[in-house]
């Protein structure tokens, strides 16, 4: 193989790979690098990508192999791939599904055509309390009871179960989608979301059933739930972030399926119905009176015998969530999210409990298809004022932190971006309550925070849409699956540390397809030279690593072209 100096990448022998920003092949070797590697820097001119097990498990689970891994990077590659690299790529992506669990009656067998393997398998000490039985060298009979916590034992020791073990199929609900929404708005589900359905439903068959499908913000991801309730027409427990995505949800599927009102319910801290197709939220089900006892409400999993559980933002399933979903492996399991990427490490967790990833699409793919906004990310650097330099410089790196975030500078810039798109429809978001209160009031604007009541919430939301509102502060409440198409503008005055998945999410509040066909403007605001800096630019990964460019700004060049 001739390899090519103008050739964008360069795989290192520790599973890094540097990507060259400014090579003409740099936009489709970003694009190859996605499906099965992570970004972890992307300063300026060379972006640093991983190589990790679960990257290279989520791309086998999505059918690519390693032989077309290995010849596209080659392809790409300025210099020879170090064999190490190879190896390690066959390796790892061989060992998806060279196990196998399966049911025969009620009985649960774990089994492999490599007797070695299971040999090695059968003298881990994590995986000896699961088996009940060796049945031959190549099968092994284990607890029925046990097998979330078996698979989830397995990926620790490096080799992820492929589980054909079947589901239960759930009471049936005859569930159709209408032509016509109820709103009266022609309704077709897309291409690619009839794609992603099909690939999850997989005719039915134990190949299909559990899985995550990953799109951006505002690419329908909530109509492919629906589908996939309409494709197996059964009982469905859908888990939501909020109440206010819960209604959402449910106004969805009154919208766009024949199902009758009653058969739809909502469980949440205003309402407890449990009807065929219930919708819930993480928040209601890890409620408990006291830290030392139990989830006051995780009765629910059991109350009806459900044959799909939907989760949505599946990358933010709590602990106890996880731990329940152990125990749901005989029931079909759909997670639905804008990004992989947990700041807690659980991906493994997710990969075993919910599911392997089972579709995604590129987010520069659906702009250029016109099914989200174009999006332009601006970052505009802000100095740190002299009275808050010794504050900050005496400072715990955390609270270093919050005094950067909290700049009151901040909020000049915002207010003079706010005047520059004074005719869009603009939303200001923050992590700091106070920060948010003292801009919200002198901005004369709304704000929605976490103790702003649900009916508050979606009257303001309601206004916002109308467009008799063109102005909402929110808080991290807004981050998730929040339903504003017209909203055009968003300026991030402060985020969570450096949480890639926040970014991603805040993005998505701008990416619906505006009517104008106009472009939409994320604006972060950084105190540079800071913790705040440093964090930003990690948040930055995962919209980096989908195409998006951060345009920089100093605060000078932004008071200049705002009026």
């Amino acid at each position: 193989m001739k390899y090519c100096l103008e050739n964008p990448c360069i795989v290192q022998s520790d599973r890094t790979i540097l990507l060259e920003t400014h090579q003409a092949k740099y936009e489709e070797a970003r694009d190859f690098l996605t499906r099965f590697a992570e970004l972890v820097k992307s300063p300026e001119h060379i972006h640093t990508y991983r190589i990790t097990p679960i990257s290279l498990w989520n791309a086998s689970a999505t059918g690519i192999s390693s032989s077309s891994i290995i010849e596209d990077l080659e392809k790409y590659s300025k210099y020879e791939i170090p064999q190490n690299i190879v190896q390690e790529i066959k390796d790892y992506m061989d060992r998806y599904g060279r196990l196998k669990l399966i049911k025969e009656g009620e009985r649960l067998f774990l089994e492999s055509e490599d007797s070695y393997l299971l040999e090695e398998i059968v003298h881990h000490k994590q995986i000896q309390p699961f088996i009940k039985a060796r049945i031959s060298q190549k099968k092994l009979e284990v607890h029925v009871g046990e097998r979330g916590f078996l698979k989830q034992e397995l990926i620790k020791v490096g080799f992820p179960v492929e589980d054909l073990a079947g589901y239960k199929e759930g009471d049936a609900v005859d569930i159709a989608l209408r032509e016509i929404s109820s709103s009266g708005n022609f309704f077709q589900i897309r291409e690619y979301q009839r794609k992603a359905i099909e690939i999850f439903h997989a005719k039915g068959t134990e190949k299909g059933g559990s899985g995550v499908v990953v799109l951006p913000c505002g690419a329908g991801k909530t109509i492919i739930g629906i589908g996939a309730m309409a494709k197996l027409g059964c009982e469905t427990l859908i888990l939501t972030t909020n109440t206010v995505a819960l209604r959402q949800w449910i106004d969805e599927i009154r919208d766009k399926t024949t199902l009758a009102s009653d058969l739809i319910g909502e469980y949440s801290g205003d309402i407890k119905e449990i009807c065929p197709i219930t919708v819930s939220t993480y928040q209601i089900l890890t409620a408990r009176k006291k830290k030392q006892e139990g989830f006051t409400h995780f009765g629910l999993f059991d109350k009806r015998n459900w044959g799909l559980i939907i989760y949505d933002e599946v990358h933010l399933l709590p602990a106890p969530v996880f731990r329940a979903t152990a125990l749901l492996q005989a029931k079909r399991r759909l997670g639905l999210t804008a990004t992989l990427v947990r700041e807690d490490g659980k991906e493994s967790d997710v990969f075993s409990l919910v599911g392997p990833k089972k579709y995604d699409a590129p987010w520069k793919d659906l702009e250029k298809q016109g099914w989200i906004a174009t999006a332009q990310c601006h970052e505009v650097r802000i100095s740190l004022p002299d009275s808050l330099k010794m504050e900050y410089a005496i400072a715990t790196s955390k609270e270093k932190f919050r005094i950067a975030s909290e700049n009151f500078e901040k909020d000049r810039i915002a207010k003079a971006l706010i005047s520059k798109h004074k005719e869009d429809n603009i939303l200001v978001i923050g992590q700091y309550i106070r920060q948010l209160e003292n801009l919200a009031s002198s901005l004369d604007a709304p704000l929605i925070t976490g103790k702003t009541a649900v009916k508050e919430r979606l009257k303001l939301y309601k206004q916002f849409k109308e467009g008799k509102i063109k102005l909402l502060v929110v808080s991290k409440v807004a981050n998730f699956a929040i339903d504003l198409p017209d909203a055009n503008i968003a300026i991030q005055i402060s985020g969570t540390f450096g949480s890639r998945q926040e970014e991603a999410q805040r993005l998505g509040r701008i990416l619906r397809p505006k009517k104008n066909g106009s472009v939409a403007h994320f604006y972060s605001l950084v105190t540079k030279e800071t913790k705040d800096q440093e964090f930003a630019e990690n948040r930055q990964l995962f919209l980096t690593e989908q195409g998006y460019r951060y345009w920089i700004h100093n605060e000078k060049q932004i008071c200049d072209i705002c009026p």
